[in-house]
Parts: structure tokens; C-alpha cells; sequence
């Protein structure tokens, strides 16, 4: 009785897989960037505070991060993370690492989701410049945090050295970011868009190719 209960379940399951491989095509739906995979899954998303795109794209990062939490449960581990690049030409890189410092203090603080965005909100909605950390600082003010702490986390080696992390990272896959946001997978792939993609549609590529090897 078991091994027909396995053969069902596989009769159900391979339809489903291979439905999933011929939905999303290499070339069409990513592009693979390296020959090996990380070791563990991995998404990470490139993108810049002062990018229009990235700011719209929030809701949509948010419903992958749900989406990731439902696979861990699973058993599906998948390490996100959002990594801030420097090259955009609204403002000085100077300013935009500076930025990524501000995101480090909040990762610190464990308060990234709620501080992102507040960052992007000053930035887009309330169109408001950053002219450099000051500002930052006075925008996690504004939500709560306060100021002595920030300081004291924007001399620390932990933030100091997330930051540098942050920009090795985007070093490593510079010659693949021509624009943001852009998402790599497991070190391997690249993700793609179409215009005829739906934001499910976007998540579900995302993670499955989280499952690729």
C-alpha cells in the first residue's frame, strides 16, 4: 500500500516539476551567470535607495521575503538579503555608502524592514535630499531611534565592516548589474522579467530558482 502511495505522490509531483521547467526558460526567465551554485540557497537583491523602480518594487520584495518564510518552514532554507550598490548617478557614491551604512545601523538594530522604509519614503514620497549621514540620522530619529545610539553603531567595526561586505559583494557581480533592482540566485542565476509577468509570477520564478542547483 505505502509504495502505491509513493508512486501517486510522484504521478502528482513530476507533472508540477515539469511544468515549472518549461515555464520558465533559461535565457527568457534568467541567465545563468556561474558555473556553481552557493551552498546554501540564496537571494540577493540589489538595489539602491534613490532608484524609482527599487522603491516600487518593495511590495513585491516583501511578498517574496513571506514566500521564503513559507519554504523555511519546509524545510527550505533561503538566506535574503538586500544589498545596497553605490553607483547610481542621482548622488556621490560618498553619499550612497554612506546610506548603505544607515541600512547596516538598522540591520544592527533589527529594525531593517521598518527603517528601509522610512529611507525610501524620505527619498520618494516626501522628496527630501540626503546630503550625507546627517540626514540619515535624523530619519531613524524621526521613527524612534535614537541619536546617541546611532552614532555610537555608525563608529562601530560591525557596521563599519557589514558595509565593506556589502560593497565586496556588489563588487563580485558588478559586471552583471547594468540596473537595479536585479536579483541573483544561489550565486548561479539571474533573474528576468517579462512584461507579461505578474508579481506571483515574479516570486514564484524567484523561488524556484532558489531550488536549482
Amino acid at each position: 500500500m505505502r509504495k502505491y502511495l509513493i508512486l501517486f505522490a510522484l504521478a502528482l509531483f513530476l507533472p508540477l516539476q515539469l511544468a515549472a521547467q518549461e515555464l520558465y526558460q533559461e535565457g527568457k526567465h534568467y541567465t545563468v551567470i556561474s558555473d556553481k551554485a552557493t551552498e546554501e540557497p540564496q537571494v540577493l537583491e540589489f538595489f539602491s535607495y534613490w532608484c524609482p523602480h527599487c522603491y516600487n518594487f518593495e511590495p513585491l520584495v516583501a511578498q517574496l521575503e513571506k514566500k521564503l518564510e513559507e519554504e523555511s518552514a519546509k524545510n527550505h532554507n533561503v538566506d535574503f538579503k538586500k544589498v545596497h550598490v553605490n553607483f547610481m548617478g542621482f548622488t556621490k557614491a560618498e553619499i550612497q555608502d554612506e546610506a548603505t551604512k544607515a541600512m547596516m545601523i538598522a540591520r544592527a538594530l533589527k529594525r531593517e524592514k521598518q527603517l528601509n522604509a522610512a529611507i525610501f519614503k524620505y527619498i520618494h514620497v516626501q522628496r527630501a535630499p540626503v546630503t550625507g549621514l546627517a540626514d540619515l540620522r535624523n530619519v531613524f530619529a524621526v521613527n524612534g531611534v535614537d541619536s546617541d545610539k546611532f552614532d555610537k553603531l555608525a563608529k562601530s567595526f560591525g557596521v563599519n565592516s557589514q558595509l565593506k561586505l556589502n560593497n565586496k559583494t556588489m563588487q563580485k557581480y558588478i559586471k552583471h548589474l547594468r540596473g537595479v533592482p536585479n536579483f541573483i540566485i544561489n550565486g548561479k542565476y539571474q533573474a528576468k522579467f517579462t512584461r507579461d509577468m505578474s508579481p506571483d509570477q515574479m516570486v514564484d520564478l524567484l523561488v524556484w530558482l532558489t531550488k536549482q542547483k
